[in-house]
């Protein structure tokens, strides 16, 4: 599935809605501060000569403002090749999206949050394993933790492409979680989805290691969530 392409007259709608994620993602106590970052993509996906992603435009929230200080307009365009259009420099993680949206054609929003529960299994650096079925909503039988790189390198960027294969939600070592979606509003959903299973996790450890699910177990959730909140006629015909 790819992301569908934006509209010229879509742009101050998105502004708009970028800037309302930034402020539930608050509300949702996934991010505290200047903390976090949103993008949405503005241009449908598109091999390159290669066949690769090629990166594409996107608007993305502004680096170091307080969130309830901004307003849309001070949401940011960036080129493919970083250069920004605004009167406020982009998120200083406007790498890691770009390269995210190059290597995920199903990628319409990207959240990057430090919500305290995935801050907290990140610092620990650890991977999630099967100790819910509601893992697979993010596309395996694990959730993994990327290897630590500096905020806003191109180290992170591949960090977190490589822990993304295969998953639209990740950790980031010593540093938090990134999600990505179909738009704004399933990023955001999928965000508090995933933190709430960071939390659970979290408070299952305190009572010892969990008792995990098997592949086999886990194979079969991820073969039911092929068509978990699809439309009817998108793979079965469940109503759930």
């Amino acid at each position: 599935m790819k992301a569908a392409a934006m509209k010229a007259a879509d742009l101050p709608a998105l502004r708009d809605a970028l800037l309302d994620t930034m402020r539930a993602m608050g509300e949702a106590h996934l991010n505290v501060g200047t903390a976090g970052n949103a993008s949405v993509r503005l241009d449908e996906p598109r091999p390159d000569e290669g066949g690769h992603g090629r990166a594409p435009r996107m608007l993305i929230t502004p680096s170091g403002l307080p969130v309830p200080r901004c307003t849309a307009d001070d949401m940011v365009i960036v080129d493919a090749n970083g250069s920004s259009l605004g009167a406020l420099a982009p998120s200083s993680e406007w790498l890691l999206h770009r390269d995210l949206y190059a290597a995920f054609p199903a990628a319409g929003a990207i959240l990057h949050a430090h919500a305290p529960f995935a801050t907290a299994l990140a610092c620990q650096r650890l991977d999630i394993p099967p100790f819910h079925y509601m893992i697979a909503r993010f596309g395996g039988p694990t959730i993994r933790c990327a290897r630590y790189a500096t905020f806003g390198t191109q180290a992170l960027s591949d960090a977190a492409v490589a822990a993304l294969h295969e998953r639209n939600a990740c950790l980031l070592a010593n540093h938090g979680m990134v999600v990505f979606g179909r738009d704004l509003s399933h990023a955001l959903a999928l965000a508090i989805e995933f933190e709430t299973l960071c939390e659970q996790y979290w408070r299952t450890l305190q009572l010892g290691n969990p008792v995990l699910l098997s592949a086999a177990e886990m194979a079969e959730v991820i073969e039911r969530f092929r068509w978990y909140g699809k439309p009817r006629g998108a793979g079965t015909d469940s109503d759930h």
